[in-house]
This record gives structure tokens, C-alpha cells and sequence, in this order.
């Protein structure tokens, strides 16, 4: 955690932390996805589970009021976003919520000898780590046997989005997920990050069986996209109905977001 990159990582989420909630409770394009990311993450048996990239803690909370009976890790590289995680839980006085400062390269250290029945990633925080390989191997490494992965991540093919922004005549933000250095989603703050194709992402996890993927955003705008959001008012339910049916289809590889759930063998 102490290279330049995860300096930079740092510093953006540590200015963002303060307005990360409020963003959230007014989309509720993003809401719907989320609690898509939790339920799946609700279809497996686990005795403990670990976060990464827990943000202002919303899943841990969630998931160790839901579960009781779990501990609930995480880890996240943002001290603004460790205090309130941390600050969240207090509130709700839950003492098997885990929350630690710092990158993947750190969990052994920060939780030595632990292993978990479920590791869950929502919103794209892999692609924000400096190298997807060695994470994988880090996460394989920590995962119980017959354990799952549930990993979200910032798709880079995003079709409708590319088309989106080439209508506005928005020509580098249609390619912006085809560098190799992607800028984030705010137009003001850059953000180093990465972002992958399922290809690369199911070749990188290769060695445990995936069980599962799925696209979001396929033909329902992208949560960022308010005002076309807004526009279509009730209709968006038929197109998040769309993609479901859609995700039947080679087309579910090229949501805004891609889901895969792995197991280990």
C-alpha cells in the first residue's frame, strides 16, 4: 500500500467519502443494482465473509444485520472511508463487523491465517488494484475450500454507453474503457484504474469453476446517465426486465457492470 498507485487510489476516495452516501440514496438505478449484487451474494451458505473495498461499510452492515451469526471482514485503502464503515457499525452496535485500512497485498497482515467462505467485491473495486493477476491469486489463496466468489466489475465493453457518448460527439469518452488506464466516472477527479473484459476476467480466475456471470446496464442507461434516466421514467423497468432476458444471450458481455460468481474446487 505504500506505492504511488495506491497513494493516488487513496487520495480520491478519501475526498469522495463524504458525499459517497448522499450519491448513492438519490440513484435509484444504483440501489436496484446493488441489492441485485447482495441477493446473490444471499444465495450461498457462509460462516464468515470478507469485503473489498467496503466503501462507507452500507454491505458489511447490511449483511451482518441479515447474518447475525457471520463475522463480517473488509478491507478498504480509504482512511475517510474506514471511518465511517467503522463509525456505521458502532451506531448499530455490531461488533462482528471487521473493518480494516488497506490494499489486498495487505491481508495476510491485517488478517493472518484467516480463510473465507465468501469473498464478495461490488461495484468495481478490482479495478482498482495495481495488478488483477496477483490479487486473484491472493484472494484464491484466502478462499475455503467450496468457497465463493462474487466479483462485480467496471465492464469495458460497454456497448450502449460507447453509442451514448458518440451521439453527444463525446469521441474520447466513448474509448476511454479501452485504455490501458481508465480515468473513473467523474469528469473532474481522475481516478487510475483498469477496466477489464469477461475474457480477461474468467482467464485470470481460471483454476476455480465459475458458476455464474451476468451483464447489468445491457440496454437500461447506466446509473450515471440521470437525465435519460429520469426521462424514461417507468419504462426502465422493462428494460432492466431486458436484461435479464438478454443476459441468456453472448450480449450479457456487454453491460456497464459484469458479475461473475466463482467457486473453488
Amino acid at each position: 500500500m505504500t506505492n504511488d498507485y495506491y497513494k493516488t487510489v487513496k487520495t480520491y476516495y478519501d475526498e469522495d467519502a463524504d458525499d459517497f452516501d448522499k450519491r448513492y440514496w438519490q440513484n435509484p438505478v444504483l440501489q436496484t443494482i446493488r441489492q441485485s449484487f447482495r441477493e446473490e451474494v444471499k444465495k450461498h451458505p457462509f460462516k464468515n465473509m470478507l469485503e473489498i473495498g467496503y466503501g462507507t461499510g452500507l454491505d458489511m452492515v447490511h449483511f451482518a444485520v441479515t447474518h447475525p451469526e457471520v463475522t463480517v471482514y473488509g478491507i478498504d485503502i480509504s482512511g475517510e472511508m474506514h471511518r465511517i464503515a467503522t463509525n456505521r457499525a458502532k451506531k448499530k452496535e455490531l461488533e462482528r463487523v471487521v473493518a480494516a485500512e488497506g490494499s489486498v497485498e495487505d491481508l495476510e497482515r491485517l488478517f493472518p491465517g484467516k480463510r473465507f467462505d465468501i469473498i464478495y467485491v461490488f461495484f468495481g473495486a478490482l479495478n482498482t488494484v495495481s495488478n488483477l493477476d496477483e490479487t486473484a491469486r491472493i484472494l484464491k489463496k484466502i478462499l475455503n475450500k467450496d468457497g465463493i466468489m462474487v466479483l462485480t466489475f467496471v465492464n469495458k465493453y460497454y456497448i450502449l454507453g460507447m453509442l451514448i457518448e458518440f451521439i453527444k460527439l463525446r469521441f474520447s469518452n466513448a474509448f476511454a474503457r479501452l485504455r490501458p488506464v481508465w480515468g473513473g466516472y467523474s469528469p473532474v477527479k481522475y481516478l487510475p484504474s483498469r477496466c477489464y473484459s469477461p475474457k480477461e476476467i474468467i482467464n485470470t480466475f481460471s483454476g476455480l469453476d465459475l458458476q455464474k456471470k451476468q451483464g447489468y446496464s445491457i440496454l437500461h442507461p447506466a446509473w450515471y446517465y440521470h437525465g435519460l434516466n429520469r426521462r424514461l421514467g417507468r419504462f426502465r423497468k422493462w428494460l432492466w426486465k431486458a436484461d435479464i432476458l438478454l443476459n441468456n444471450t453472448f450480449l450479457w458481455k456487454f453491460g456497464e457492470y459484469t458479475l461473475f460468481v466463482f467457486k473453488m474446487r
